[in-house]
């Protein structure tokens, strides 16, 4: 097995929505914001090289947005997912499985692309089966009023009219080594994988955890649909992670890739902090 970081470019959000009860004066000191009160995010995906199977974990945002939204978030460097899975060896055509963790634009956008023509949408990874949890399926398909602006039928409507995806239902194993559990206090049916390599595990934490600064508990997202059960899931993963001392995988910490966490006096905090390769 093999395990690559892959990005997929840099967005931005306002600092308030991402640290949601926490103060300005407390966040702003790990995670600083513009004028704008707005924070620079990672858009970073794990591929993972397992025998035959080239499994994503999460795409992106993708480039098939119009300017007018791609520029409320301040993208960079957005088109540079190719270049970054072909410096792995890999073209989109190798992936053979995509794990989309949730159906929020920023993590299954990169899922469907224009075709040639640009005429219509098609899945961006035509030999891949694409893994996605049912609830979120169902979610995404009939939305609440909070989130709906997150869901875009474009990004995942084309996976399904081309036969590409098979549901997840409960923490199961999907592949040798790569197992999800179900999360549902940011969004209903979230999937998280577990990755157990050389011994060790790392856990690709998509929104359950997004930055190394949220490992406090009350850190919580205002975009979280579920506070309260966020703060539950939140204490019962971190630690379970400190004591197996697992490697948590960041979707979206512009500053550390990956971390390992232990208990102090203040709660489970920081132990290392790096990039993934540095913990392999």
């Amino acid at each position: 097995m093999k395990l690559y970081s892959i990005n997929t470019g840099t967005f931005k959000l306002d600092g308030g929505a991402m640290f949601g009860v926490v103060p300005k004066t407390l966040w702003q000191k790990v995670y600083p914001a513009d004028e704008n009160n707005l924070c620079n995010w990672a858009l970073r995906c794990l591929l993972i090289e397992n025998n035959e199977q080239r499994i994503l974990i999460d795409c992106g945002i993708g480039n098939k947005q119009d300017e007018k939204f791609l520029g409320h978030y301040y993208i960079k460097n957005n088109d540079g997912f190719v270049q970054t899975l072909l410096h792995t060896g890999f073209k989109p055509d190798d992936i053979t499985d995509v794990i989309l963790t949730h159906l929020h634009f920023d993590h299954c956008g990169g899922a469907v692309k224009y075709n040639e023509e640009k005429t219509e949408f098609v899945p961006t990874f035509k030999n891949a089966t694409y893994w996605l949890g049912k609830q979120q399926w169902d979610l995404a398909n009939n939305p609440n009023s909070r989130e709906k602006a997150s869901f875009f039928k474009e990004n995942f409507i084309p996976l399904l009219d081309n036969g590409k995806i098979k549901f997840i239902e409960k923490d199961t194993e999907l592949f040798e080594n790569v197992s999800v559990k179900i999360f549902n206090g940011h969004t209903a049916g979230q999937v998280i994988p577990f990755v157990k390599y050389n011994n060790k595990t790392i856990v690709y934490m998509a929104d359950l955890i997004p930055t190394s600064a949220h490992l406090p508990l009350v850190w919580v997202l205002s975009y979280d649909t579920n506070p309260l059960i966020s703060l539950s899931e939140k204490e019962i993963f971190l630690n379970e992670a400190a004591e197996n001392n697992y490697i948590l995988f960041f979707e979206h910490d512009i500053i550390n890739e990956c971390c390992t966490v232990k208990k102090t006096d203040k709660g489970v905090r920081t132990d290392k902090a790096g990039l993934l390769n540095e913990f392999l």
